[in-house]
């Protein structure tokens, strides 16, 4: 790596690459660029999303005029991976032209969040590239489910780096930085009577889902999706997907249902929410997750929509001996200082510093 330029008083170059399949990438990204645009006389990052259709992309002020690339991404049906679908769908002679002419010459330093046409430019003209995310923690130590030879091909092959920087709920290697968050994420003081359930399951059938949250009328349930029209229904409330209205939203909520991915759940165990979590059939990261969830007696995992485990679940609201806390210092502060000060600082060095902070 040879990013340490700021000791010559020249201003750095980043190409940042980030996955935008899902919006916990988005989220994780908008936190460093919230720490990389405190330094703009000393640095100039240029974003790049891939995976997603760039009119679908919300809330994007915090990258400025970002690059976008069809990249590789994964179709999902009724909250299972389709892998055969997927690899229709991707177009792999338009994801080796993007690769191929990718300016990575004109950049000191490329970062990927799992974003695969900046990893494999890098790869292919040898230039420095450190990977910073949750799929970079998944190694020999890290509680791992649901593996067969294309999920564990996939991990180690869609986005590879040179220096691997990976992000979880516990330090299961030295590589590996506790969640990425906005720790200024307060929970707001609520009332007894507060029955506000958060809910956020994108991959699974919109339709299922409110009519499993309408069998408990007790409760009030907002429902986020990306596809859905704003609309009450009974006791639901069906919201499209929104960052300052969801966030809002969840720090005056009493518990959440979510897939099992990682930003969100490190929010809600930040703001010490209770978690139902159903992981993505056929996902190994979201399956791992939700074994590491377990393991770590974190959240309640269930692997179907299912009526009487949410039923459970919400009856144990309210009992403060199942809520867990998760202190987690500004990490995001802490690895843009390490990316443009001292990048060949070993990360072990700086993991060990953020998980004494973290309890």
């Amino acid at each position: 790596m040879h990013c340490a330029i700021n000791k010559w008083n020249l201003l750095v170059k980043i190409l940042y690459g980030i996955q935008a399949t899902g919006n916990g990438h988005i989220s994780r990204s908008r936190m460093l660029a919230k720490y990389f645009n405190q330094h703009k006389i000393d640095v100039e990052v240029q974003y790049l999303f891939s995976g997603r259709d760039p009119q679908q992309l919300f809330d994007m002020e915090a990258f400025g005029e970002f690059w976008h690339r069809q990249g590789l991404t994964f179709v999902t049906q009724n909250g299972q991976v389709d892998y055969l679908k997927s690899a229709f769908h991707n177009n792999l002679f338009r994801f080796l032209y993007d690769v191929i002419n990718l300016p990575v010459d004109n950049f000191d330093l490329l970062i990927t969040d799992f974003e695969p046409v900046t990893a494999w430019a890098a790869k292919l003209h040898n230039k420095p590239v450190i990977g910073i995310g949750h799929q970079y923690a998944f190694g020999e130590n890290t509680p791992v489910t649901g593996a067969n030879f294309i999920a564990k091909s996939i991990l180690k092959n869609f986005a590879p780096a040179k220096k691997s920087v990976g992000l979880h709920w516990h330090a299961f290697d030295n590589n590996i930085l506790p969640p990425i968050i906005d720790t200024q994420l307060q929970t707001k003081t609520l009332t007894e009577h507060n029955n506000i359930i958060v809910v956020y399951l994108p991959f699974e059938s919109q339709t299922a889902v409110t009519q499993l949250l309408q069998h408990f009328p007790q409760w009030h349930f907002i429902q986020y999706a990306p596809d859905v029209e704003d609309k009450n229904q009974a006791n639901v409330s069906l919201r499209k997907v929104c960052y300052q209205g969801f966030k809002n939203d969840l720090c005056q909520a009493r518990g959440v249902i979510c897939n099992s991915g990682f930003e969100l759940i490190s929010e809600c165990l930040h703001l010490s929410l209770p978690i139902l979590t159903k992981p993505i059939k056929g996902q190994m990261e979201q399956l791992s997750n939700a074994h590491a969830l377990a393991q770590l007696k974190f959240a309640t995992i269930m692997h179907e929509l299912c009526e009487k485990t949410t039923e459970t679940w919400l009856a144990t609201i309210n009992n403060q001996e199942n809520t867990v806390t998760k202190i987690i210092p500004d990490v995001a502060k802490a690895l843009v200082n390490w990316i443009l000060n001292d990048p060949e600082q070993p990360i072990e060095q700086l993991s060990t510093q953020l998980w004494k902070m973290t309890h």
